[in-house]
């Protein structure tokens, strides 16, 4: 990608600030929102141009598309949409600037939840990122394949059994259709890690991180009975075929076309989703609202707290080798503040950061979805984003690959332990009782 050439950093006089962003799937939804703040920005600082330099990748390929960018002078950015599983390899890596000193003079930082804030921060203790919005992650159903199949429509599953009932019932009674759509896999990248196998893995009691140790788990039961459910859902037919899963556009198919096309039954998938379906998605689809339920993921046994969630997030950042920090700072405050904030929760379905935001009205009452998903943070869990988390991910993907394609859940739960004690060293610790 060639980027315009940046102004000084002392913001002064004529310059182009360069905004690097994912442009995701076929909605603009992003593009527009920061085409409005372009304007502003604009406006308001006469002779400061705003560059917007969207990627258009696949997840993996953002993440390395951006580091490319960011590595010198001459390609870097201004300002980065960061996703905060990479924050802290980028800031490991020398790719981005604290904003600790910024941050102490803007008195709206004060307006963001503590955990929120945290998804910026360094093991070092210094922020590097300004949050924009966090999310939750649940089951969505197709109340009318459901009723087809016999099935309740307010359908609440408390166990995986549960889970795998329904499928195994929609299967017979409703052929033609995906019964069970679980991601997995490297061609969907974090999607696979995150929104699948650590929405089961959670469920289970076990974790990827032990944090009172700072230390990786291996050899827990939990990462093999996460893997034999995937390998249940493939091999029984209940899912995409392993072709499906793998097509690094998965995730934007399944969202754009077959879920609002009634081609999916179940999904395990994110509060945001029926952003697609709204008049300004690339699906509009006014039935969304009544043809589709969602509910929480259940835990493997119903155990409590019953419900399981993962959550994640993005957030703007600077990068090290930007030529106008200043402005693009500038930037960062503009695109964050109340009013554009409010406007990107509810145009982009996201669960906000800034209690201002979190508690108007017109945010609560903008999407039937919204309450639900925004009910499930006091249970929901963070990925452990430190530095070696992009590797250990990437294993997990490669893990459930092999499962999706045939192969024994348990050599895959060793393979995976193997390769977290190559990558962590002494840095792991075995599970209890394993």
């Amino acid at each position: 990608m060639t980027l315009t050439a940046c102004g000084g950093g002392d913001g002064g006089g004529d310059s182009t600030v360069t905004v690097s962003y994912r442009q995701f799937g076929g909605t603009r939804v992003q593009e527009n929102y920061l085409t409005e703040v372009k304007a502003q920005f604009e406006q308001a600082h006469p002779g400061v141009t705003i560059d917007l330099q969207p990627i258009q990748a696949s997840e993996n390929e953002y993440f390395t598309k951006l580091q490319l960018q960011m590595r010198t002078p001459r390609t870097s950015p201004d300002a980065v949409y960061e996703d905060t599983f990479l924050i802290n390899s980028d800031i490991e890596a020398g790719y981005l600037r604290p904003l600790d000193d910024r941050l102490a003079q803007w008195p709206e930082w004060s307006q963001f939840e503590d955990t929120a804030k945290g998804a910026g921060r360094a093991l070092d203790g210094k922020t590097y990122g300004v949050p924009d919005g966090t999310d939750t992650r649940g089951v969505w159903f197709n109340k009318e394949i459901f009723a087809r199949a016999g099935l309740p429509a307010d359908w609440q599953p408390k166990t995986w059994d549960d889970l795998l009932s329904a499928a195994r019932t929609i299967k017979a009674a409703v052929p033609g259709v995906i019964p069970f759509n679980v991601y997995a896999g490297k061609g969907v990248g974090e999607a696979a890690s995150m929104q699948g196998f650590e929405m089961l893995l959670y469920g289970t009691g076990d974790t990827l991180y032990d944090q009172a140790q700072q230390k990786w788990v291996v050899g827990s039961k939990g990462f093999g009975d996460a893997l034999q459910f995937l390998r249940t859902v493939y091999s029984e037919g209940l899912g995409p075929t392993p072709q499906q899963a793998l097509d690094p556009n998965w995730t934007n198919t399944t969202t754009e076309q077959l879920i609002p096309e009634g081609q999916i039954a179940i999904s395990m998938e994110g509060s945001w989703i029926s952003q697609d379906w709204l008049e300004t998605g690339p699906h509009p689809w006014p039935q969304w609202s009544s043809v589709m339920g969602w509910t929480a993921m259940p835990t493997q046994e119903g155990q409590a707290p019953g419900k399981v969630s993962m959550s994640g997030g993005w957030t703007w950042a600077i990068p090290q080798n930007a030529d106008n920090p200043d402005m693009a700072w500038e930037f960062i405050k503009l695109v964050s503040n109340r009013e554009n904030q409010l406007e990107w929760a509810i145009e982009n379905v996201q669960i906000p950061v800034r209690k201002d935001v979190a508690d108007d009205p017109s945010y609560t009452g903008a999407n039937p979805s919204n309450d639900f998903f925004s009910s499930l943070v006091p249970t929901t869990s963070y990925r452990p984003a430190y530095s070696l988390y992009p590797r250990v991910s990437n294993e997990i993907q490669v893990a459930t690959e092999s499962v999706i394609t045939g192969g024994d859940a348990a050599a895959a739960a060793r393979n995976y332990d193997d390769q977290v004690r190559s990558l962590a060293g002494d840095a792991v610790v075995a599970a209890p009782g394993s």
